[in-house]
């Protein structure tokens, strides 16, 4: 029922879109229920009054109510279907904050940046230089521009009360635009099973005024400590049933190297590599650069499987040796003992079969 109550302009659309989509289905579903018991008592075989017509085989009204009202309310749900997947798109900067209450010229969206641990929930807030685990404030009426990433496994940022579901996966960033619109307490989680702590993987979700926004940030960044990328490492390790973290600073290039997956120490990041394995190609005309024999980040360039020693390359197990042993015979296409696969698929005596299916 938390879907049905939402506090956020997008979950209320979604919400609304649940409601119409039900309903036009319940147009066809409805009138088919009631139609079944009507048909079965009206003509059961005790009924004295119904009329038997042993000769109708068609009826073109009929055939007209049957394919009519599912293909219009095929025609109704593909337009709302349509509509409202461009006016929801996360992705795209909202228009409004709630019905009839456009967003006001020049208002910069809050930012914050997702990271989906095992099995925690990591808010970052750049512009406020704070990072929060299993606790996300926003504040009313402010949009929100949510940046997604994850560790190690895919999973689903998911506040019903705010907006809808979105994918957080590793190495791969995702946005939301959403709105709140309603002060209180709410709950969010992972709709994407991850393990054993899935159950667990929970954050608490607070709609505040802005002023009190605004004290509660004050109040993290006095009271917390410093989120650096050995911290995080620390941080990332699995773990559930974990309590709210404050941090009152971050580093402030932490979220894109989650992203890239370059937290460790000495490990390089996921978009120098394709820059690099971009710059090993042909250079575009031109250009000059590094070409096919660049070296890679780390290490020798490998050589080729064909350009190897047989002592490099080893040798794997025989399996493809007869399963009974047996004398190959002579290298010769026509000998008996080439052609003869007894030795494999022994030929039964005669008889046999039929004595010991009896």
């Amino acid at each position: 029922m938390v879907v049905m109550n939402p506090t956020g302009d997008i979950a209320v659309q979604q919400r609304n879109l649940i409601l119409a989509a039900t309903g036009l289905m319940l147009l066809i579903i409805v009138p088919v229920m009631v139609l079944t018991v009507v048909f079965a008592w009206r003509y059961r075989s005790g009924n004295r009054n119904k009329v038997y017509d042993p000769t109708f085989d068609h009826s073109t009204t009929l055939e007209l109510i049957i394919w009519s009202c599912p293909l219009l309310i095929i025609i109704c749900l593909g337009a709302i279907t349509w509509t409202s997947t461009h006016r929801l798109d996360p992705f795209q900067p909202l228009e409004r904050i709630a019905p009839g209450r456009p967003i006001p010229a020049n208002t910069k969206p809050l930012e914050v940046q997702v990271v989906a641990m095992e099995w925690k929930w990591l808010f970052i807030y750049p512009g406020q230089n704070i990072a929060t685990v299993n606790e996300l404030v926003l504040p009313k009426d402010v949009p929100v521009r949510f940046s997604i990433t994850s560790t190690d496994q895919f999973a689903t940022f998911y506040a019903p009360t705010l907006a809808g579901m979105i994918y957080a996966m590793p190495g791969m960033q995702s946005s939301l635009n959403a709105v709140i619109n309603k002060t209180g307490d709410s709950w969010g989680y992972s709709g994407n099973y991850t393990g054993a702590g899935h159950s667990d993987m929970r954050f608490r979700l607070h709609a505040v005024e802005p002023a009190e926004f605004n004290t509660w940030v004050a109040r993290v960044q006095r009271g917390g400590g410093t989120l650096a990328a050995a911290d995080f490492v620390r941080l990332e390790q699995p773990s559930t049933k974990d309590p709210v973290l404050h941090f009152g600073a971050a580093a402030p290039d932490l979220f894109a190297r989650v992203l890239n997956r370059c937290i460790a120490p000495g490990k390089p990041c996921m978009v120098d590599v394709m820059r690099h394995d971009q710059a090993g190609g042909t250079p575009p005309v031109g250009a000059v650069g590094p070409g096919v024999n660049a070296a890679p980040l780390n290490g020798a360039k490998p050589a080729p499987a064909l350009q190897k020693a047989p002592e490099d390359k080893g040798s794997g197990p025989n399996v493809t040796k007869p399963a009974q042993p047996g004398a190959p015979g002579p290298l010769k296409p026509a000998d008996p003992h080439n052609r003869d696969l007894s030795v494999l698929l022994p030929v039964p005596q005669p008889g046999a079969l039929r004595a010991a299916h009896a």
